[in-house]
């Protein structure tokens, strides 16, 4: 709810106030001890490990014991423990973090009996706002400073704020605490571009009100970029709009792991069947639910334990290899779980400023109704500044200084056309430079040479070498440059005055009495401004055509030319003015004044106010900036496109400059038809245009947010439905929930997986949205790359991010889970085999490290150095996109290929056990040892027969895991008998059984490469 906040509580206390705004992760108590039932609920909510978990735990059972109790929490522990040391890491350096930012001092201002004792630097540059505070005071002289909000709204300009101007007028800080003081403020709210409150100083006579805006805040997170400020916190903890706007990103799980998860749960079902039909076998005799529960036991290898930890490892494996490729500098991996995501995508939505475009905005046309000015013809309108300004100093020294506009006396016919347009222009680049929020800041530079002193006279501290422009908004820098290339130069702004630099070097004073920021819901910006040598009040005010059109006056022109400039890729705007006397400036100004300290719907009120003002207004030009691509966007969306990736832009710009980045972009290829879908505002427009929209074939679809959401309303299945089968798709006007909603539409009306791409705050939620987030860190700043799952430096990148580490990371985790369940099978075939022979008895064939060591030390490295195969080159990979196709069909991963799998796994099993049966020599021991040897050569062999490309740590793998087993041969005296191990019998019966295990697999994998070769092979030769 709304509150008071007092700006003594030493005097008044009314309100409790809690100094401690520390932030904590969830998994910490007391942000120091790991919370361990936390962590081990993350762990055992998995089926896999609870299930391990079970079965470990029915070994205290002395009916239920099968073999040794390390046997089963070995593994169990090894893997619980690589996972939890994992987290650990990532948990110890988050909590550094929090703990570096929660320590962070600041000062505050404080009375000591009756003396007030003050700390200097309150809040100081570059340092974080620790809360929601109003600005009381600051060290500039004019109550302003600069703050940067790239880690609350994504943007890197510079954001000016205004301090209360009765506290900024105090004559020292400890004043402070001798008012009598409060600020009301609304009660917590969502949107971070807007607040609502009053500054009432009671002890004056008459009582001060000051109504406080969006300008007066500071809120939690942003940055102090100039001077030093002393706020009053008026929002902590939750309350705090940087909190507020914090959403829970959901746990994204890649589709290979639901898949695998599937398979999983597959063989628990046959585990459990053929535990039934043992029983069966067995007669159901005596206690057979004990003896059935001991076979599921006895199965419980069919299900890997050691599937999560080496999927886990090679998914770290993974990201250490994205972040190390030097073709793609700067990637940041920042979710390690989902880089196979990359290789299975169908959907990429993508934002257009600052994703395909480079965020870096050109001036390129200005067009006044009859003639227009390109980047060949800038020299032209200098030429008339120049002339303009000469003019008027010459009217001005003559004594006709009434107005700051070119001498308007008669003039014979040809001049007089050339002096109107000459007019015109003048009129229009003044209202350029006169009609923004950009603000001009000077940094010394030492070279060897001493600086100007901050405090030297203006005209001697506007140096151009020096100067650089901050603004919310690189369209409005664009405008400044332009405007100083042309001639008039801004060299000075702060809250109340702004001054300009003539061709002649004149300086040019105005006076600010209102300024009216850009919203998304007004689209346009205006400035009331006086100027010094008249005393004429001017209102200026530039917008979207959209919002404009209204407000000029009638033209037969700015339509169509806002289109033409829109198709060639220029982002538009209306610049117009209204002059005003001083009577209906004072009317204005009174109604403005009370609007703004109204409590109830202050917003609306003061937006009539403003309204009342913007009526046939004078339109003065059209202007053009141009945001150019970025490096490569054209090869790079031609890949992509060419991969059978469907491209979705989906941007906040208007229809016509969206549609023509398309174009330019190639996201919409040189023979594709475009369908513009035309606005519709009701349930009949919509049917009648999806009507139309149907007929039409392999066209791009463009639509606008408006007409989206009217679709959607009404048709949303439809309308998925025929965009999905289009090659490219266009929406405009986008607000960032829409592009949310747009991705949780594809992931709900199709089995495809989605990637978005984006670089502003704007596309946060989209990217957490989406299956696969991408994030470039931009010149909107780094909150798009952070709360991405992989960040990029440049868009085309994305192409080998996709098909290469793509393809490798999701054929390599394929064949990885097939291979670590094929060894889970393959020796739970070898058990039903032993058990069935020997009468259905629940005895375990091999017991103890045998047991640990083959899921660990014997077969771990070999298994594991799959993660270095790759099928094709980059190069290759590159080379055709085409390839890439494959990838989404899921076939490196399916119920085919697994069953592939189980069948490979029945009979070498079979063969292992039998064979050794067969060949079965005195005692039992020798059996265990020839099948137990001959397991490992297998699963070692089968490792060389899945290797596509030969990598040295893989020869190192297989060496080191044969060395480590036969050097252990001399340790397992309990297993084994070492006299029969050494002799030549033992030899060539494991070389045998081993040959007949393997060489079929090894053949038919020949036979199905010469007659059915898979593309990729046919590439490489």
């Amino acid at each position: 709810m709304a509150d008071s906040i007092p700006l003594n509580p030493v005097r008044k206390n009314s309100r409790k106030t809690a100094y401690y705004n520390a932030g904590r992760p969830a998994r910490y108590v007391d942000g120091r001890i790991l919370n361990l039932n936390t962590v081990l609920y993350q762990q055992f909510k998995f089926f896999l490990n609870l299930y391990f978990l079970v079965v470990a735990c029915s070994q205290f059972v002395p009916s239920l014991k099968i073999g040794y109790l390390y046997t089963y929490w070995a593994p169990l522990g090894f893997v619980l423990a690589v996972t939890m040391v994992r987290e650990a890491v990532d948990e110890v350096r988050r909590c550094r973090r929090d703990k570096e930012m929660n320590s962070q001092l600041y000062s505050k201002l404080t009375v000591r009996g009756d003396h007030n004792v003050t700390h200097p630097d309150d809040i100081i540059h570059n340092q974080r706002i620790p809360a929601d505070m109003i600005l009381l005071r600051t060290s500039e002289k004019t109550g302003s400073c600069f703050i940067r909000t790239d880690q609350l709204d994504g943007e890197t300009d510079w954001k000016l704020r205004i301090a209360v101007a009765c506290t900024q007028r105090l004559p020292a800080l400890g004043d402070l605490f001798s008012i009598s003081a409060y600020v009301y403020a609304q009660k917590p709210e969502l949107d971070i571009h807007s607040f609502e409150g009053n500054f009432t100083w009671e002890d004056c006579d008459p009582p001060i009100h000051e109504s406080l805006s969006i300008e007066n805040t500071l809120w939690a997170s942003t940055v102090v970029a100039s001077g030093t400020v002393i706020g009053v916190v008026i929002y902590t903890g939750k309350e705090m709009r940087s909190v507020l706007n914090t959403s829970q990103s959901k746990n994204k799980v890649g589709l290979l792991d639901l898949e695998l998860n599937r398979l999983t749960k597959a063989l628990f079902l046959a585990q459990v069947v053929l535990s039934v039909v043992m029983v069966a076998l067995q007669g159901f005799l005596g206690p057979w639910f004990r003896n059935l529960f001991r076979f599921v036991v006895l199965f419980s290898y069919i299900i890997p334990i050691s599937l999560r930890v080496n999927l886990d490892m090679g998914k770290s494996a993974y990201g250490w290899m994205i972040m190390r490729d030097e073709n793609i500098p700067g990637t940041v991996v920042r979710t390690s779980t989902i880089p196979e995501e990359l290789g299975r995508l169908v959907y990429l939505l993508t934002d257009k400023t600052g994703t395909l475009t480079q965020n870096e905005m050109v001036f390129k046309r200005l067009h006044l109704g009859t003639v227009s000015y390109g980047t060949d013809t800038m020299d032209e309108i200098q030429s008339h500044i120049i002339q303009s300004y000469a003019q008027v100093s010459s009217a001005q020294s003559n004594g006709n200084s009434a107005s700051s506009t070119p001498s308007r006396k008669p003039q014979p016919p040809a001049p007089k056309v050339r002096k109107s347009v000459s007019s015109r222009i003048h009129e229009a680049v003044k209202a350029i430079a006169l009609c923004h929020n950009v603000t001009p800041v000077y940094e010394s530079r030492v070279n060897g040479v001493s600086t100007e002193p901050e405090s030297t006279e203006a005209d001697q501290d506007f140096s151009d070498d020096n100067r650089t422009y901050q603004a919310s908004s690189p369209d409005e820098v664009a405008l400044v440059r332009w405007t100083e290339s042309v001639g008039l130069t801004l060299v000075n702004r702060d809250l109340t005055s702004l001054q300009l630099k003539t061709p002649a070097g004149h300086i040019l004073t105005y006076y600010i009495l209102q300024i009216f920021p850009f919203t998304s819901e007004s689209k346009r910006m205006g400035i009331i401004v006086r100027e010094e040598a008249t005393g004429d009040i001017t209102f200026y005010m530039k917008g979207a055509d959209v919002a404009m059109a209204s407000i000029v006056q009638y033209n037969d022109w700015l339509e169509e030319e806002c289109g033409n400039m829109a198709r060639e890729g220029l982002r538009t705007l209306v610049v117009a003015k209204k002059s005003l006397t001083e009577e209906q400036y004072q009317d204005f100004e009174s109604r403005y004044n009370q609007a703004k300290l109204s409590i109830h719907d202050r917003a609306l009120k003061v937006a009539a106010v403003v309204e009342s003002l913007e009526r046939e207004m004078e339109l003065l030009c059209l202007t053009g900036v141009e945001d150019q691509l970025q490096a490569d966007v054209r090869p790079t969306l031609e890949l992509l496109r060419n991969a059978g990736i469907k491209i979705w832009m989906l941007t906040g710009d208007k229809l016509e400059t969206a549609t023509c980045i398309a174009k330019s972009s190639h996201l919409v290829s040189r023979n594709q038809n475009i369908h513009v879908f035309r606005p519709v505002s009701n349930r009949g427009e919509a049917h009648l245009e999806l009507n139309s929209f149907r007929r039409k074939h392999d066209c791009a679809l463009v639509i606008s947010g408006d007409s989206l959401e009217v679709c959607l309303r009404y048709y949303e299945h439809e309308f998925v439905e025929l965009a999905c089968q289009c090659p490219a798709v266009v929406c405009c006007r986008c607000s960032p929930t829409q592009k949310a909603q747009i991705v949780r539409l594809l992931q709900q009306h199709t089995d495809n997986r989605t990637c978005a791409i984006g670089d502003g705050g704007n596309d946060v939620s989209m990217i957490q949205a989406a299956d696969c987030g991408i994030g470039i860190e931009g010149k909107e700043g780094k909150q798009a790359s952070l709360a991405a799952d992989f960040s990029i430096t440049q868009f085309k990148h994305i192409g080998r991010l996709l098909m290469v580490h793509g393809r490798n990371s999701y054929k390599r985790s394929a064949a990885l889970g097939q291979f670590v369940m094929h060894r889970g099978m393959i020796i739970s075939t070898m058990q039903a085999v032993f058990s069935s022979i020997f009468y259905f008895a629940s005895v375990p064939l091999y017991q103890g490290f045998l047991m640990v060591g083959y899921a660990t030390i014997y077969t771990m490295f070999p298994v594991f150095s799959l993660v270095l195969d790759q099928d094709v080159k980059p190069e290759m990979a590159l080379l055709y996109p085409e390839l890439y196709k494959d990838l989404t069909k899921g076939r490196s991963l399916s119920f085919k290929t697994f069953l592939i799998w189980v069948l490979i796994s029945v009979y070498q099993g079979g063969i292992l056990m039998y064979g050794a049966l067969v060949l079965f020599d005195q005692e039992f021991v020798h059996v265990v040892a020839i099948s137990f040897t001959a397991l490992i050569l297998t699963e070692l062999l089968m490792v060389a027969l899945m290797v596509r490309t030969w990598h040295w740590l893989m020869v190192v793998a297989e060496l080191i895991s044969l060395g480590c087993y036969l050097a252990s041969l001399a340790f397992l005296n309990e297993y084994f008998d070492l006299s029969f191990i050494m002799t030549r019998v033992f030899l060539w019966k494991v070389c045998v059984i081993t040959l007949v295990s393997c060489l079929p697999l090894y053949i038919i994998k020949y036979l199905k490469r010469k007659f059915s070769p898979p593309s990729y092979s046919k590439l490489s030769s």
